[in-house]
């Protein structure tokens, strides 16, 4: 029986394979296999799926290295990689220290996007995000990892030029108040999939989500600040499959949106009311002073806008 060589494996068979690899191997490891390999991972059919999280120490040394850089630069490596793609990108989860240029590049070159993860965003890039929603038309999921995003203005975009869009995952502290409610219960009304865990979500809020959403088939605020399960929510909720709701609670004297702003910024500890110092005073220790800019943009010294992430 002749033995068959690996540069003879059929090219649709081998973009398939590469297709399912990490971004290290399509760039450092495939390409000098032998020549057909290298050929096929310049194939955008291998660039389906890009995750710039999942990049390790290791892969940055060999990136720097390999190309003789003197830094990693990741706003350089979105546009390599997203270059690579030829627009075929369907899933891409942004590095956190790209700039505002990166996001243009991929606005641009990943017009076939329909999963889209946010890392943390600084002003710059939070303020530019909702003008490049409507490069993604087949947008069918947003995953917002930053707890001081515009979702009101963002969420408004997603709704007139996404017409495939049907899942939404913010991330832990972010606040659900008024006008994100209101934005998702109304501008929203085919979401399929709404995960709002550990965020800060009242009780009027999340009936607001509740009346206005109702062709949900998963929602869950397990975790949540702002509201216990009651009979209302739990009626209201009966007509989706999967409602995951423990966990949460109502905050000692926060029922409002008001008062949910003072009593619930992500940077005092569980139980404090901000009488010890200011909300700067209290990130100061886990935040970078970039992301202090942030805080101090949404978050008056007054704190009476605490918690809020809608600059709308």
């Amino acid at each position: 029986m002749e033995e068959r060589k690996w540069e003879e494996l059929n090219m649709d068979c081998l973009v398939n394979a590469l297709g399912r690899l990490e971004m290290e191997s399509l760039l450092f490891d495939i390409p000098f296999v032998c020549k057909s390999w290298y050929k096929a991972t310049l194939n955008p059919l291998c660039w389906h799926h890009l995750d710039f999280l999942k990049i390790t120490d290791s892969f940055k040394s060999r990136l720097v290295g390999g190309y003789r850089l003197k830094r990693l630069n990741a706003t350089r490596l979105v546009k390599f990689v997203i270059n690579r793609s030829g627009g075929s990108a369907v899933s891409l989860v942004i590095p956190r220290d790209c700039k505002q240029e990166a996001f243009v590049c991929v606005a641009e070159g990943c017009p076939a996007l329909k999963y889209l993860e946010l890392p943390f965003l600084l002003w710059e890039e939070n303020s530019i995000l909702p003008s490049l929603i409507s490069k993604w038309k087949n947008l069918q999921t947003l995953s917002l990892q930053s707890s001081y995003i515009n979702i009101k203005a963002i969420l408004t975009q997603v709704s007139l030029h996404c017409k495939n869009f049907v899942d939404l995952r913010t991330s832990s502290r972010c606040y659900i108040g008024e006008h994100e409610s209101l934005v998702i219960g109304t501008l929203l009304p085919n979401i399929k999939y709404l995960d709002l865990r550990e965020t800060y979500l009242n009780r009027e809020n999340l009936v607001r989500i509740l009346k206005g959403c109702k062709k949900l088939v998963h929602l869950d605020v397990r975790h949540c600040k702002g509201f216990e399960g009651d009979d209302e929510i739990l009626k209201l909720a009966s007509h989706i499959p999967t409602f995951m709701y423990e966990g949460s609670r109502v905050l000692e004297e926060c029922s409002s949106d008001e008062d949910m702003g003072c009593c619930c910024s992500p940077f005092l500890d569980e139980g404090s009311t901000g009488d010890e110092g200011s909300t700067e005073h209290a990130g100061r220790d886990i935040l970078s002073d970039d992301e202090m800019g942030i805080v101090r943009l949404f978050f008056p010294d007054d704190g009476s806008n605490v918690g809020h992430s809608s600059v709308g």
